[in-house]
């Protein structure tokens, strides 16, 4: 004869399994979670970069007088920037070296924020939501969906 305390922990250890098993399925899920974090945070800053090439006078124009990235000159800042919104995003997208481009973007997306004197709030969330993007790549790497864990054979990269 079971005891009540048996009978009470009955129902608690049917909803552990059940929300163990949501986990396991969850986890299902993580490659194209990667993927998608992968692909958005590229397709963004991908055409940030087309944008700056579509016009190079006018981006030349805003690295001098509207962006104030410490250190470097307004033409090498806009150099390297456009350069990393490009050639980053590509390989990010695909997932090769993936933890260094999210390092790498995130370079790029702090220095916006700081570059700016003054940026909208709307404009700081969306830059705080990239950065967590990008952060959660560069902890857990690109995903199984990725050129680095096909050429690591499978093993973590």
């Amino acid at each position: 004869m079971k005891s009540s305390t048996d009978a009470d922990r009955q129902p608690v250890a049917t909803f552990l399994r059940t929300v163990g098993s949501w986990g396991a399925g969850l986890d299902q899920l993580q490659p194209l979670a990667a993927l998608a974090a992968r692909l958005y945070v590229a397709q963004v800053f991908f055409l940030s970069g087309l944008t700056k090439l579509r016009d190079w006078e006018t981006t030349l124009f805003l690295f001098t007088e509207e962006y104030k990235v410490p250190v470097l000159t307004p033409p090498v800042a806009a150099v390297l920037g456009t350069a990393g919104e490009l050639a980053l995003t590509a390989l990010l997208a695909v997932g090769l070296m993936g933890r260094l481009d999210a390092l790498g973007l995130s370079v790029v997306n702090v220095v916006a924020v700081i570059s700016l004197s003054e940026i909208a709030p709307a404009a700081l969330q969306q830059h705080i939501l990239w950065g967590a993007l990008l952060a959660g790549v560069a902890v857990y790497g690109p995903g199984r969906w990725s050129v680095d864990h096909v050429t690591a054979g499978g093993r973590r990269y």
